[in-house]
C-alpha cells in the first residue's frame, strides 16, 4: 500500500481547509493510499520564501526520508508558490520517487512516463516564463530611461523596490492596476504603491489612475 501525505493550503484564516482535507482523505481511500499524515497551513500563494511554508517543508521532509510515496493536494495552486517553484519542487520530488497528484488539473505521477512528460514539460514552461519576465524588464529599464527615469540604487528604496521599480512603472503607464502588478510580480501592493509613489515624485509622469 502506498503512503500518502495530503497537503492543504489557504490564503487567509476565514477560508478554513475543512473541505480541501475531507476531500483528498476520501481521494486516498478510494485510491487505497495510506495517509500518514494530513499538513494544513494558512499562507498567502504570494508567500516566496520557503520558512513561509513550514508545513509544506514538513511534507518535503518526509518525501526526502522516503517515508511517503505520494502527496496529494486538491490543485497544483495549493502547493507551488510559482511555475519555477514547482518545476524545483518537482524535480526533487523525481529524484526522492516521490509524485505530486491533485484532483483537479495535471498529476505528476513520476512512477510513470506520462507523469515524467508533464514535469519536463513544466520545466520547459519555466524557463519560458523566466525568458518573458527577463524581456519585460530589459523593455521596462529601457522604457524608463526613455523617460528620465533615474535607474540604479536610491536611497530609500528596498531590494525588491530597486530590482521591479522600471517593470512596475512600466507595467503602470501600460494601464495594469496596482493589484495586478502585484500578482504579476509575486510582491505586496504596498512595495507597487511605493514604487509608484517615489517614480511620480521623480519624473511627474505618471497618472492617478
Amino acid at each position: 500500500m502506498k503512503r500518502a501525505a495530503i497537503y492543504c493550503r489557504v490564503s487567509t484564516a476565514a477560508q478554513g481547509t475543512d473541505r480541501q482535507s475531507v476531500e483528498l482523505l476520501q481521494f486516498a481511500d478510494r485510491a487505497g493510499y495510506e495517509v500518514v499524515g494530513t499538513f494544513e497551513e494558512t499562507v498567502s500563494g504570494a508567500k516566496t520564501v520557503a520558512r513561509d511554508r513550514p508545513e509544506r517543508a514538513k511534507v518535503l521532509a518526509l518525501a526526502q526520508m522516503r517515508a511517503i510515496d505520494v502527496i496529494l493536494v486538491t490543485e497544483l495552486s495549493r502547493w507551488g508558490r510559482s511555475t519555477q517553484d514547482l518545476v524545483a519542487t518537482l524535480d526533487e520530488l523525481q529524484a526522492w520517487g516521490v509524485s505530486l497528484l491533485t484532483l483537479s488539473g495535471a498529476h505528476f505521477d513520476l512512477s510513470t512516463a506520462q507523469g515524467k512528460m508533464f514535469a519536463q514539460l513544466m520545466s520547459v514552461l519555466a524557463e519560458f516564463e523566466r525568458g518573458l519576465l527577463r524581456e519585460r524588464v530589459k523593455s521596462g529599464l529601457q522604457a524608463a530611461r526613455a523617460r528620465g527615469v533615474v535607474l540604479g540604487r536610491q536611497p530609500g528604496f528596498a531590494p525588491t523596490q530597486r530590482r521591479k521599480g522600471a517593470l512596475i512603472l512600466s507595467m503602470r503607464n501600460q494601464g495594469k492596476s496596482i493589484r495586478a502588478i502585484a500578482a504579476e510580480l509575486a510582491i505586496s501592493t504596498a512595495t507597487v504603491q511605493r514604487v509608484l509613489k517615489r517614480g511620480k515624485a521623480t519624473t511627474g509622469l505618471l497618472s492617478d489612475r
